[in-house]
């Protein structure tokens, strides 16, 4: 697929986020849709990780795909190339996506024939952690090249995510990252997360990631 649509959305005008991220919830549950918010730093893995992804379920699920970037279509043209519905989200500048641009996204995508919907939203630790985009759940993938200490700095980040996918794992004998302190930092800003080691690249640990992701969609649409 050489053309991806690309929608330039734009940031609420209304106060209260997290009002509107309720109502987009409510509406999602209402067609049993359920969105995944997926967070991460740039490099981290986060397309790769969805390739992966997107193979292990697309032959049960229907999946839609929001990519999220200042600029550029590169991802979404990567994602559509999987066999699966994609649209490009520019942010106008925006290092974020609120609930009210996540309603114009999904309009645009056309979610009335989907069953998992991906946004996959601006690389940064920062500000996608400070605005519920009205997703179901939120995860976030950490690479294990950025070093374990990223849940001491950017703490609200981890507080937000129901799951933490450490990524690269193939590349942890060269680089200094203690898995179990990395798995007691998570704890220590949310005990709830759960945390699944995963190499995208070989496949690693994808099987077990996909299965939780699998009955949370189940459970959403009970």
């Amino acid at each position: 697929m050489d053309n991806v649509k690309i929608l330039e959305v734009k940031q609420s005008i209304f106060a209260s986020n997290d009002e509107q991220a309720a109502q987009l919830r409510q509406s999602l549950k209402e067609k049993k849709i359920f969105l995944l918010n997926l967070m991460s730093a740039p490099g981290s893995g986060k397309t790769t990780t969805l390739r992966s992804t997107i193979a292990a379920l697309k032959d049960e699920l229907r999946i839609g795909v929001m990519e999220a970037d200042i600029d550029s279509d590169v991802d979404a043209k990567a994602i559509a190339a999987a066999g699966v519905k994609a649209i490009q989200l520019h942010t106008g500048g925006m290092c974020h996506l609120d609930a009210e641009m996540t309603r114009q996204g999904l309009e645009g995508l056309g979610p009335q024939d989907v069953d998992l919907v991906v946004l996959e939203n601006v690389g940064n630790l920062v500000c996608p952690a400070e605005f519920d985009t009205g997703a179901v759940k939120n995860a976030m993938i950490l690479s294990v090249p950025e070093g374990d200490d990223k849940p001491l700095k950017y703490p609200l980040m981890f507080q937000v995510c129901d799951v933490v996918l450490i990524n690269k794992i193939d590349v942890l004998p060269y680089f200094d990252f203690d898995m179990d302190k990395c798995r007691e930092y998570i704890a220590m800003r949310n005990p709830n997360a759960k945390v699944i080691p995963i190499c995208a690249k070989t496949g690693e640990g994808i099987a077990e990631w996909t299965d939780w992701l699998r009955e949370q969609v189940k459970a959403w649409q009970a």
